[in-house]
């Protein structure tokens, strides 16, 4: 094992940023995607498909969120409990009426990976409908992502 370095280290897994998202008038599906980019910590050199090396992320004003298209009238979120009619429906504009941060959760949740590691980094998101955060003493730094 002569010449082997380790160029990472453990500290720099755990080194975490935390930043802050504007979703107003930022399209669902494009929002989504950076966000999960950086939840999962594809923006950093030690990337690693097998750790979770990502950052902190604050989505604010989730409720300003947009659908393009006719997708507020006609995607449709559904449920099952496992009983038999169990199966619930719900239009994206019902959604955005009752939990606008339900809408941006779900859009970030399906771009994860579905295991472990997935719901390790979706408790890392959060989502807020308003302007206001209470996440003030991380010092999060403001992340201009372009639509």
């Amino acid at each position: 094992m002569a010449g082997f370095t380790v160029t990472g280290s453990l500290k720099d897994v755990e080194n975490k940023k935390w930043y802050v998202v504007d979703a107003e008038g930022m399209v669902l599906g494009r929002l989504a995607t950076e966000v999960a980019r950086i939840l999962r910590g594809k923006h950093k050199p030690t990337y690693s498909p097998h750790m979770d090396v990502g950052d902190f992320v604050i989505v604010i004003n989730a409720d300003k969120v947009v659908l393009t298209g006719r997708k507020l009238d006609q995607k449709v979120y559904t449920r099952y409990s496992g009983y038999p009619g169990g199966l619930r429906k719900e239009v994206a504009r019902h959604l955005m009426d009752r939990k606008p941060t339900e809408v941006v959760r779900r859009a970030v949740w399906g771009m994860l990976p579905h295991n472990r590691l997935g719901r390790r980094m979706v408790k890392k998101l959060k989502i807020y409908a308003g302007a206001d955060h209470p996440h003030h003493a991380q010092m999060p730094e403001t992340l201009s992502l372009t639509t």
